[in-house]
């Protein structure tokens, strides 16, 4: 007789949601053993009894072909003894139990080609079902209460399952079997016109009809309400601006298909493979030539950018806006901007959209399952060929971030003040959460607070501290008050040179090169073009750009002119001069001009400042490029662009400083840090501006000078400190032209580079880096 053996496997990872235990269970049949699989919340235990052989083969099966959807991180398996156990007679799916441990919950999934298949078959029971899914896709993170991942345990418990629907979730052979999200048009959600009385099949037709006749359509997804309207029609466009306040910033587009993309954009094979996968993201893709008669994309979606955020239907009932059965021809192209008032989270039932969007749409397309959390769309570039995250959202979160730190704890992170996302850190686990929005908005902070106690109970933490940013007056910093925890308060730049520390792995001390906005600096001042030496115990500021006065508060953020006048200010010492030189750069008007330098004089409304972002501002202005913003970022992306344009042009350029000395080298610097001369380079683009200078040519010698400063501070920070290895972190390294020099010029210096991936380096991303101190911060008993 041959030898029986027992093991007790646990795989750990993405192994909810996913079809695990459905596969575990044909994998069994088909290497012939017996035992169980069970679902414990954290991991999902397997016991597998038969021959050697059998369970080995077993083994390789579970190893190489795992669900397509799952993420296994480790697998243990262990000999047991049968009378331990006792002998299985047949493979059993046990019903799940709950257990505490290391927990991972699966992101939403992008809708299935099987699925697809299914939805347009008129022969299936589910054709054109909006709400069609099956173990492979669906809603997983926006419809949970509590794990394990059961039916009973999510907004769709709501929903009774049919006779059909049943068999399928309890038949092994089916592809929906053990699927909580199963339904069909019998027994699932319903789609409604909200205060009308169409619904189903009727309001799919009406939204259609109304954007296909230039409307506007507020529609309700996965994780939450996105704005609609024709995205080759110029006039549907322009009014959604109007009626959004949202003059230029650029709005993200559904596509049809993959075709539908290539006929716009340029694609690469590395971005097809994720416009298309599970996750479909938007993806920023560069925007084709076309000719002035071209039918497409019309201007007002992006305009004056040459790229263009896209993305393909990732929802049924997003797929059923482009193709129905009811004879009308829809577009290509949709927009498909999130579905909120301006600065408050994405609305996520019916309540918040009538009262936020009501006045900014023609309709609005609902439904009626309940989504538990939000989740904004994930918006990623692409640097070097490779993914390079803006926001980290819909399809990405809840993935944890994994350390290899011997950290023990738990943390939470209540992140930055713009682009919010919090993060809870269980060891070397870092949660990071979807997309919460700007705090200035008081809808947004309670948004926050719901969704931090939704990940605590989520993830079973109670966590031992909150971590926050320096900024007093940050609501983030509130929030985190609030909890009643003890309160780590980490430097905001500090904060992202870990965040990009933690997303390499990296234990040992860097150079950290930290270009943002604005940040809360130890010393009262505003920081954000620093050089920091940081490791997970703390930093010293050894370098910066060179401190301007920042004039005018919070509309100096939106006004670079007023941010080009105080620098030209600095570098003349003279109202005079700065007059006539603000006067031939056509800056502002001069009565501006004189309160302004009358500010100056008197400090009045002014912080010193190292920011960063608002030096790239004023250079925007300086070159006629732009002198005011209506979103963020605005002056300082068109700076970017133009000098993207130029470098396409030319393969050399002269060298800026002409062999002239530089102005300020006399200048003593600071005696606790390095000052990278960046008035100099001002003073030198404001001149040749005003010679005629073509701008896109200054954008383009402004950003490889800036990169030489950067990486001269570097190397005179190595030769103090011996310090080899580089991160760069900051919403400035968005910047791909600023990113690729830097790291190309310290490369060159022989430094190791780090940066980041699947993180943003935006404040999207710090509540990683607050995590990881708050962690490190409980292991020293602090």
């Amino acid at each position: 007789m041959k030898r029986m053996i027992t093991k007790k496997i646990r795989v750990y990872g993405i192994v909810q949601g996913v079809g695990f235990r459905p596969t575990v269970s044909r994998h069994a049949a088909a290497a012939g053993i017996t035992g169980s699989v069970c679902n414990k919340g954290p991991y999902v235990e397997i016991f597998a009894q038969g021959e050697e052989k059998c369970v080995k083969d077993f083994l390789e099966r579970l190893e190489k072909q795992p669900p397509k959807r799952a993420a296994i991180l480790k697998i243990n398996t262990e000999d047991v003894k049968e009378e331990e156990y006792g002998k299985f007679n047949d493979f059993q799916i046990i019903e799940s139990e709950k257990t505490k441990g290391e927990i991972f919950v699966s992101p939403d999934i992008a809708i299935c080609e099987e699925c697809k298949k299914e939805m347009y078959d008129p022969k299936d029971r589910r054709y054109l079902h909006p709400f069609i899914n099956c173990t492979c896709c669906g809603p997983r993170l926006t419809i949970l209460d509590a794990l394990p991942y059961d039916r009973e345990r999510t907004s769709m418990k709501e929903f009774p399952m049919c006779p059909d629907c049943a068999s399928e979730y309890e038949d092994p052979a089916t592809r929906r079997y053990d699927a909580q999200p199963v339904c069909c048009n019998d027994c699932g959600p319903e789609v409604y016109l909200t205060g009308r009385e169409e619904r189903g099949r009727v309001a799919i037709i009406a939204t259609r009809k109304m954007i296909h006749d230039g409307g506007i359509v507020a529609i309700k997804g996965i994780g939450g309400f996105h704005l609609c309207c024709d995205a080759t029609n110029e006039e549907a466009v322009q009014r959604l601006r109007t009626l959004k306040k949202r003059p230029a910033k650029p709005f993200a587009v559904m596509a049809r298909d993959v075709e539908a993309v290539k006929q716009e954009c340029l694609v690469n094979e590395v971005q097809e493979e994720i416009l298309d996968g599970h996750q479909k993201p938007i993806l920023l893709l560069e925007k084709r030539k076309k000719s002035a008669d071209s039918t497409g994309l019309c201007k007002s979606v992006a305009p004056g950018n040459p790229k263009v955020g896209v993305m393909l239907p990732y929802a049924p009932v997003q797929m059923l806006l482009f193709r129905y059965d009811d004879g009308i021809q829809m577009p290509d192209y949709l927009v498909m901007t999130s579905g909120n008032a301006s600065g408050a989270p994405i609305c996520r039932d019916d309540k918040e959209a009538v009262e936020e969007l009501s006045q900014l749409c023609d309709l609005i397309l609902s439904h009626d399952r309940k989504i538990r959390i939000r989740a904004d769309d994930s918006v990623m570039d692409f640097y070097k060929g490779e993914p390079y995250m803006i926001r980290r959202s819909r399809g990405y979160a809840p993935l944890p971030m994994m350390v290899t730190m011997p950290w023990k704890g738990q943390v939470l992170a209540a992140g930055g003040e713009l682009k919010n996302t919090f993060c809870i850190g269980v060891d070397g686990r870092f949660y990071l959460s979807p997309y919460v929005g700007d705090l200035e908005d008081l809808r947004t902070v309670k948004a926050l607070q719901e969704t931090i106690h939704r990940f605590e109970t989520l993830l079973e933490v109670e966590p031992e501290v909150a971590a926050c940013d320096l900024h007093p007056k940050y609501n983030s910093t509130v929030v985190a008050e609030e909890l009643g925890l003890p309160v780590v308060k980490i430097q905001h730049h500090y904060a992202h040179i870990l965040s990009c520390m933690a997303e390499n792995d990296r234990k040992e001390q860097v150079i950290g090169v930290a270009f943002d906005g604005t940040g809360y600096g130890t010393d009262g001042t505003i920081w954000g073009g620093e050089l920091l030496l940081a490791d997970y115990h703390g930093f010293e500021r050894m370098g910066s750009i060179e401190p301007f006065l920042q004039i005018g508060g919070d509309i100096s953020a939106k006004e670079g002119w007023r941010i080009a006048v105080s620098l030209i200010y600095q570098q003349t010492q003279d109202k005079a001069q700065t007059m006539e030189i603000v006067k031939k750069l056509n800056l502002c008007s001069e009565s501006e001009c004189k309160v302004l330098l009358a500010m100056a004089d008197r400090k009045m409304n002014a912080v010193l400042s190292t920011s960063a972002g608002r030096l790239f501002d004023a250079v925007s202005a300086i070159l006629g490029i732009r002198t005011k913003s209506t979103f963020e970022g605005e002056a300082s992306m068109a700076l970017e662009f133009a000098a993207e344009a130029y470098e396409k042009e030319i393969w050399e350029i002269d060298e800026p400083a002409d062999g002239e000395s530089d102005p300020d080298e006399e200048k003593k610097e600071p005696e606790d840090r390095l000052i990278m001369k960046t008035g100099s380079l001002i003073k030198y683009l404001t001149e040749k501006k005003t010679e005629g200078i073509q701008a896109e040519k200054l954008a383009y010698i402004f950003h490889q000078k800036l990169a030489d400063l950067i990486t001269d501070g570097c190397r005179k920070i190595r030769k103090k400190t011996k310090c080899n290895c580089v991160a760069l972190s900051g919403g400035v390294f968005q910047n791909r032209l600023l990113l690729r020099m830097v790291e190309e010029g310290l490369e060159k210096e022989h430094f190791t580079v780090l940066r980041h991936h699947l993180i943003p380096a935006n404040d999207g991303g710090i509540a990683l880096g607050q995590a990881a101190y708050a962690m490190q911060y409980i292991q020293e008993g602090k």
